[in-house]
């Protein structure tokens, strides 16, 4: 059993979260790959097999999910560095139950989770707010005694009762609780709980019923996202490739941050990234700054090429696209 320790400061720095970001759903839709599934998964089930068809050793799934909070770390180290992936490949990894750890993971989120994350982000904010709700009617106790049939209450400690045997103690860093939709096998999760002074991230299954999931799998442009995410995921990196998918939507750094499950520092690298190469534009309303595609963000988001008429200073702004494109690549400008 894990158990989570509270402090008085730490029901005051307890927060939802929309989810932990792709990097984890892909890990947990990882781990559920090679399980029996209940009847909500199935379709998923049926439509990943059809695009893992020639690799079959990820079909089967991982025997255990990895160690999260080491991939988070290397995430970090990726986002630092601006490498745009979802993960570091150059950074070790240990106990990630896949032999390439870059390509392999990369290869998952893009057949297993980036069709549908559109609409999984959709229903996790629903859950999201309907959480919110219960904490307007009975505090963060409530809350956090009605996140799981696995998951107790006990101030001031969080039982896990599927959780490893060990105990957790916030020390006044706080919890940030996020639902997920492919934690299906276990009751709840905690990625991130090494930083001294961040705050421990523990997800907890919310699975869709079999009515939601009509919704979410339902897939009338889902191999055309598939090759989509891909082909963009290789221009621009993954984490990009996700953030201009979110920004499609204004939305704030700390939204973005949120809906990617990173950082709001590693959130504002990548929207300088993508500002600088002119994917996305950003203006300060008050003390807020939001975020927008660019037309030409807009374009590459769709797969389109863009064809510029001829004009007197063509050879100058090939250059500056020249300069931008290694910008994305990571290569000074």
């Amino acid at each position: 059993m894990q158990r989570i320790h509270f402090t008085a400061a730490d029901y005051a720095r307890t927060r939802m979260q929309t989810t932990a970001g792709p990097l984890v759903e892909t890990a947990f839709a990882y781990g559920l790959l090679g399980r029996g599934i209940s009847a909500p998964f199935a379709r998923w089930r049926s439509q990943v097999g059809k695009r893992l068809v020639r690799r079959p050793e990820l079909l089967a799934g991982a025997g255990d999910l990895p160690d999260l909070d080491a991939m988070l770390r290397s995430i970090e180290r990726s986002d630092r560095a601006m490498s745009g992936d979802l993960l570091d490949a150059s950074a070790p990894v240990p106990s990630l139950p896949v032999q390439e750890v870059s390509g392999d993971l990369s290869h998952l989120w893009r057949a297993v989770v980036a069709p549908y994350w559109d609409r999984v982000v959709a229903y996790l904010e629903a859950e999201c707010d309907a959480r919110g709700r219960v904490v307007m009617a009975g505090g963060v106790e409530l809350l956090l005694a009605t996140l799981h049939s696995k998951v107790t209450w006990k101030a001031p400690v969080l039982e896990i009762h599927d959780g490893p045997d060990e105990d957790i103690h916030l020390n006044g860093r706080g919890l940030v609780l996020t639902p997920s939709v492919f934690l299906n096998h276990r009751a709840g999760r905690v990625t991130r709980k090494l930083s001294e002074d961040g705050p421990v991230v523990l997800a907890f299954a919310t699975p869709p019923d079999v009515h939601q999931a009509a919704s979410l799998w339902d897939e009338p442009e889902a191999d055309q996202g598939a090759e989509g995410a891909q082909s963009l995921g290789a221009l621009v990196g993954q984490t990009r490739a996700a953030a201009l998918q979110v920004l499609r939507a204004s939305c704030t750094t700390s939204q973005l941050a949120d809906r990617l499950g990173i950082s709001a520092a590693g959130a504002s690298q990548h929207t300088a990234v993508l500002r600088q190469t002119g994917l996305i534009t950003t203006r300060r309303i008050r003390n807020t700054v939001l975020h927008t595609l660019t037309p030409l963000g807009d374009a590459l988001l769709k797969g389109m090429v863009v064809r510029p008429a001829p004009e007197r200073h063509a050879p100058r702004r090939r250059a500056q696209s020249a300069r931008r494109l290694r910008v994305l690549d990571g290569i000074p400008a």
